[in-house]
């Protein structure tokens, strides 16, 4: 025998009341959250998983959607001083070289020589090419070296004329050598718990990828 299925009994005035209260607050439009500005990653070692991931100068970058960029800043006056850090962004508000600008070293006092040596994971973009351009033409006592893991679109004619134009406004790019990552490992990179000291391990075709985006900056820049 089947069971008698028990009816819905009808609300009364102060279910009413409710229900009504609740449509309305359906209704209302949502005000919208408000999201944490981007926020750009500052430090003096980076850990040693993303250098491993990141700086791999592979030939297809699937994946690495992050600019890493470890800086030596050297000014000599009447008082030489020397710092250095690291930068990482993820591409959404402002790059890793922007930042640099706005934030490490947003002038160049006169009377002061700025040497500065970038070692980042992959070439600047357009926007950030033309950045660089314009801040070694304003600042002319600002001398700027970068060494990169992986071109990024270098095929791009705006990225190529980008590119040389900041080599026309005086700065110095090549690619990473193997050692130029050693470097980089012993001296921007956290050692993992228990490997402090642990000895640079190159992997397999860094060799051989350092020559392939050699020749290619090398066609780029002539």
């Amino acid at each position: 025998m089947a069971e008698k299925q028990e009816e819905p009994q009808p609300p009364q005035n102060g279910e009413k009341a409710e229900n009504a209260e609740n449509a309305e607050e359906a209704e209302k439009p949502k005000e919208l959250e408000e999201l944490p500005p981007f926020e750009i990653v500052t430090g003096e070692r980076l850990p040693a998983f993303f250098f491993k991931f990141q700086f791999r100068n592979v030939e297809y970058s699937s994946g690495r959607n992050k600019t890493f960029l470890c800086y030596i800043i050297e000014i000599q006056g009447k008082e030489s001083k020397s710092f250095r850090g690291y930068l990482e962004d993820e591409h959404a508000a402002a790059h890793a070289e922007d930042a640099f600008f706005n934030n490490i070293l947003p002038t160049c006092e006169s009377g002061l020589r700025y040497s500065v040596t970038w070692y980042v994971s992959s070439s600047p973009c357009m926007s950030c090419a033309d950045r660089i351009t314009k801040a070694l033409q304003k600042n002319k006592n600002l001398h700027l070296s970068i060494l990169v893991g992986r071109l990024f679109m270098w095929e791009e004619p705006e990225i190529q004329a980008a590119l040389k134009k900041m080599k026309a406004a005086g700065c110095k790019m090549r690619i990473m050598k193997p050692q130029d990552f050693e470097y980089v490992w012993k001296n921007f990179v956290e050692q993992e718990e228990g490997e402090e000291g642990k000895a640079f391990e190159p992997w397999e075709d860094i060799q051989e990828n350092f020559q392939f985006y050699d020749e290619k900056l090398a066609e780029v820049l002539q």
